[in-house]
């Protein structure tokens, strides 16, 4: 049993990543800005799980959790996402990059075991520059600020295993499940949640792709990537992914889901561009198996919700 700091653990994935800790044995401190234990009690694991209200970009505040908690390992979570750190660019240098630095630092001070931590699809170029799917030696050419600061990080990164750091960074698509925070991805949100409670819905983009990664393999992949023997390892960095499909092809599948969903989809509009990665080396080294297909994390995620609203489930 390790304990293991999950910074941003109070948020989406964080509080699914505590919740797939716990669940396999280990101590966990949630270390957040926020102290709200709201998703962590939707996950039946508040009680199990030590919150400590902690800001990423003081370094003062990352080592006093080490080393009060007698940590052992770091899932690296926190992070300001596309749209905010786009709105605010000195507040995504600070998270971001040196947040993450803040934790390599901790991580070389008191010698810890293993950083897992998130870096992103988003340090990908668009898909023309790829040849089918995009590997983890393709070309890396962010085109958001959010998606820079994911690439620095996996440069700082490298500069750290010069000082023994021992980290596995990942780079998800588009997470998606029950209380997921909306930001500029709502549509995604309300086209499984208003369906799922009865409510219309008109969504545009419909010819257009994204990779739908359900947060439970997400956190599947965290758990895995911290405690994955160093000996299998063959790189540092590793795509995780879920399953790609155009937004009209996910809205069928709410359909099947809930035969009754009022669905409309159009082609209007423009998403930001998603690759097909390949993941096969986090197969291979860290044991990524998701467990959720498309219908399968919609399906959880619609009945997780009616319950909460006193609906029968599908």
């Amino acid at each position: 049993m390790s304990t293991v700091l999950v910074t941003g653990g109070t948020g989406f994935i964080g509080a699914f990543t505590a919740q797939e800790l716990v669940e396999h044995g280990h101590d966990v401190v949630a270390f957040d800005i926020s102290t709200d234990r709201q998703k962590l009690s939707a996950l039946g694991v508040a009680e199990d799980v030590n919150v400590v209200r902690g800001d990423v970009t003081d370094a003062t505040e990352v080592f006093r959790a080490v080393r009060e908690h007698d940590v052992d390992r770091i899932v690296h979570l926190a992070a300001l996402l596309t749209n905010t750190a786009a709105d605010d660019p000195r507040a995504a240098l600070e998270v971001n990059v040196l947040g993450t630095n803040n934790v390599f630092e901790a991580a070389r001070t008191f010698d810890l075991d293993r950083v897992a931590w998130a870096s992103s699809a988003a340090v990908y170029a668009s898909p023309e520059h790829y040849d089918g799917d995009v590997t983890e030696e393709d070309l890396v050419y962010p085109d958001t600020l959010y998606g820079a600061t994911k690439e620095y990080n996996e440069h700082q990164a490298s500069a750290y295993e010069e000082f023994g750091v021992s980290h596995v960074g990942l780079r998800p698509t588009v997470a998606y499940g029950p209380y997921r925070e909306t930001g500029g991805s709502a549509f995604l949100v309300d086209l499984i949640e208003k369906p799922a409670l009865g409510e219309s819905f008109s969504v545009e983009y419909g010819d257009q792709y994204i990779d739908w990664q359900y947060v439970r393999d997400i956190a599947q992949a965290f758990r895995k990537a911290a405690f994955a023997d160093e000996a299998d390892l063959s790189r540092r960095v590793y795509n995780v992914a879920g399953e790609t499909t155009t937004i009209r092809e996910a809205a069928e599948v709410v359909r099947r889901v809930v035969p009754e969903a009022d669905l409309t989809v159009s082609d209007e509009g423009e998403l930001p561009w998603t690759q097909t990665l390949d993941t096969t080396a986090a197969e291979r080294d860290l044991g990524y198996d998701p467990e959720y297909d498309l219908e399968a994390g919609v399906r959880e995620y619609v009945n997780v919700l009616r319950e909460e609203h006193g609906l029968d489930p599908v």
